[in-house]
C-alpha cells in the first residue's frame, strides 16, 4: 500500500511538472531560455569549429607549402627555358635579316660573283683586327679575295686553310686601302690603327676633304674591286706647323657585330709591290 502511494505521488508530481512546462511554453514564458540555450549552443559551435580549422591548418598547410614550392620551381625552369628559346628565335631572325640583307646586295651588285660565310672567332691580339670564317680553300677562297657586308668593305682575306679563312679588317694598323672622294674626285689612302680607327693619312696641304664627304674603294693598287663603299669624313686635323692633313674616317659597318660576311670569290687581286720604288 505505501509503494502504491509513492508511485502516485511521483506520478502526480511529473504530471504537474510537465503540466508546468507546457503552461510556461504556451505563454511564451521559455523564450528567454531558449534564446540563452541557443546562443550558448552556437558559441560552443563556433569555438569547436575554430579549433577544429585551425588543426586542419596545421595539418595541410606544410603539405600546401611543399606543393607551392615545387610548382614555383617548375614553373622558373618553365621560364628558363622559355627565355633560351625567345633568345635563339631572336637569333634566328637576326641572321635570317643579315642573309635576306646579303641576298639583296648580292642581287643590287651582280657583276661579282660571293660565297657567304660565318665568322667563327676574331684574333685575341688587342693590337691586330682580324676574323676567322668558316670558309677555305675547299669552298674555293684564296688570299686576297676581298670582304664585305651589305652596308660595304669589311677587309679581304689574309690566310686560307682548307675550311676556314682569315680576314684582315680595314680597321688593323698594317691595313692600307685606296680610297676616293666621291664628291671631290681625289684619292687618298685609307690606314687602319691599333685602335681599330680609321684615317686618311699624309694628305697634302691643299687636299680639299670635308666632314662628311662618303669614301669608296678607288681600285688602284689592285687590292680592292672599285665603288666599294667604306665610310665619311667625320673631322679633319690641320695644324699651320703640320707638314700634311689628318682626316677621321668613320667605317658604314660596325666590326663588332660581324656574323655574316660575303667573300667576292670573282676578283683576281694584282700584287704590284715589286713596282712600288722604295723610299
Amino acid at each position: 500500500m505505501k509503494d502504491f502511494f509513492s508511485r502516485s505521488a511521483q506520478t502526480t508530481v511529473l504530471f504537474l511538472v510537465v503540466a508546468g512546462i507546457l503552461a510556461l511554453a504556451l505563454s511564451g514564458s521559455l523564450g528567454f531560455a531558449s534564446q540563452g540555450f541557443n546562443s550558448i549552443l552556437v558559441s560552443t559551435q563556433t569555438w569547436i569549429s575554430s579549433r577544429f580549422g585551425a588543426i586542419q591548418d596545421f595539418l595541410t598547410v606544410p603539405r600546401d607549402v611543399l606543393a607551392l614550392q615545387q610548382r614555383n620551381i617548375q614553373l622558373e625552369a618553365d621560364v628558363a627555358r622559355l627565355q633560351a628559346q625567345v633568345i635563339q628565335l631572336q637569333q634566328q631572325v637576326a641572321e635570317t635579316d643579315a642573309l635576306a640583307a646579303l641576298v639583296k646586295f648580292s642581287r643590287s651588285n651582280p657583276q661579282s660573283s660571293y660565297t657567304a660565310a660565318s665568322v667563327i672567332g676574331r684574333d685575341p691580339s688587342p693590337f691586330l683586327h682580324y676574323i676567322i670564317i668558316d670558309k677555305g680553300s675547299n669552298q674555293g677562297v684564296l688570299r686576297g679575295m676581298p670582304v664585305v657586308t651589305e652596308k660595304g668593305l669589311v677587309g679581304r682575306v689574309d690566310a686560307v686553310v682548307s675550311d676556314a679563312s682569315r680576314v684582315q679588317l680595314i680597321t688593323d694598323p698594317n691595313s692600307a686601302v685606296n680610297v676616293r672622294l666621291e664628291s671631290a674626285k681625289r684619292e687618298a689612302i685609307l690606314v687602319g690603327s691599333v685602335s681599330g680607327d680609321l684615317f686618311l693619312d699624309f694628305l697634302p696641304p691643299n687636299f680639299t676633304v670635308e666632314p662628311g664627304d662618303v669614301l669608296l674603294t678607288s681600285g688602284l693598287g689592285g687590292g680592292f674591286p672599285p665603288d666599294l663603299i667604306i665610310g665619311q669624313v667625320i673631322n679633319i686635323r690641320k695644324r699651320d706647323s703640320d707638314l700634311f692633313q689628318q682626316a677621321s674616317v668613320q667605317a658604314v659597318v660596325d666590326f663588332t657585330q660581324l656574323k655574316i660576311v660575303l667573300i667576292i670569290t670573282d676578283f683576281q687581286p694584282v700584287d704590284i709591290t715589286p713596282l712600288v720604288p722604295n723610299p
